[in-house]
């Protein structure tokens, strides 16, 4: 479904790499989690592929169900089903959850020639996963993350991300910032959400995300490349070692 074929990106202001190579590949289904050292290049991986500003890409490629990724603008790669969950979600004042969702959600459908929700069947379907994630219905009747917590904003962007119902969902160290009980809630929200077509790519520096969310495959990424890549343990490893022995041994 997402495939990465020696990515190679770097600061448009200055002149460093800050990918050099980046091999990946994630199925329909899969949940693949990327660890590494700060300054690996994990979070600039999730920002390349969402297509933020700031970084020019010299070299690889990335598809998203075969479609040229790095093409796109960022809306056109949000309705083609790329879905990125932020470390810090902002804060949107004077803009109303429900209205936020509402428009998203429809200007997604019309771009891919879907009819757009009436506020009724919207309505009636956002109750529901607000259920499923045992969200407040008063966060939705709030301005976008205002005042919320940092559990609660986070559990915003997994609504944000069942309402929308991605095909590829890329979570940027969700579980920065959260305590226990939140990473639980966030995790089991994602769980709620994973199906036999929907890919994920969960961007963590902790294993203990990983304990609720069991992925299929784990990567080590190092100075912009993934330089080991294994099963649920080799998140394990990493808990108990650190990072030394498998950036001495990719030395």
């Amino acid at each position: 479904m997402l495939e990465i074929k020696n990515l190679q990106v770097k600061l448009e202001e200055e002149d460093k790499q800050i990918l050099k190579g980046v091999d990946l590949a994630v199925g329909a289904g899969e949940v693949h989690a990327i660890m590494g050292p700060n300054g690996s290049g994990k979070s600039t991986l999730s920002y390349v592929l969402s297509g933020k500003d700031g970084y020019e890409v010299n070299g690889g490629s990335a598809t998203l169900d075969g479609a040229n990724l790095l093409e796109m603008e960022p809306e056109e790669r949000a309705a083609a089903g790329l879905f990125l969950a932020f470390q810090y979600p902002v804060e949107i004042p004077g803009v109303g959850n429900m209205t936020f969702l509402r428009t998203a959600v429809n200007a997604q459908r019309k771009a891919r020639g879907q009819e757009e929700l009436s506020a009724a069947a919207f309505l009636k379907l956002i109750r529901a996963r607000a259920k499923q994630l045992k969200i407040d219905a008063e966060m939705l009747k709030r301005p976008v993350n205002v005042g919320f917590s940092g559990g609660e904003k986070k559990r915003n962007e997994i609504l944000q991300m069942a309402m929308l119902e991605p095909k590829m969902c890329v979570l940027d160290e969700t579980d920065s910032g959260l305590d226990v009980d939140a990473m639980k809630l966030v995790a089991e929200g994602v769980n709620a959400l994973r199906d036999g077509k929907r890919g994920f790519l969960v961007i963590t520096h902790y294993q203990r995300l990983l304990d609720h969310i069991r992925p299929d495959v784990v990567h080590i990424m190092a100075a912009g490349r993934i330089v080991r890549t294994g099963g649920p343990e080799l998140a394990l490893e990493v808990e108990q070692n650190g990072y030394a022995d498998i950036l001495e041994e990719v030395a």
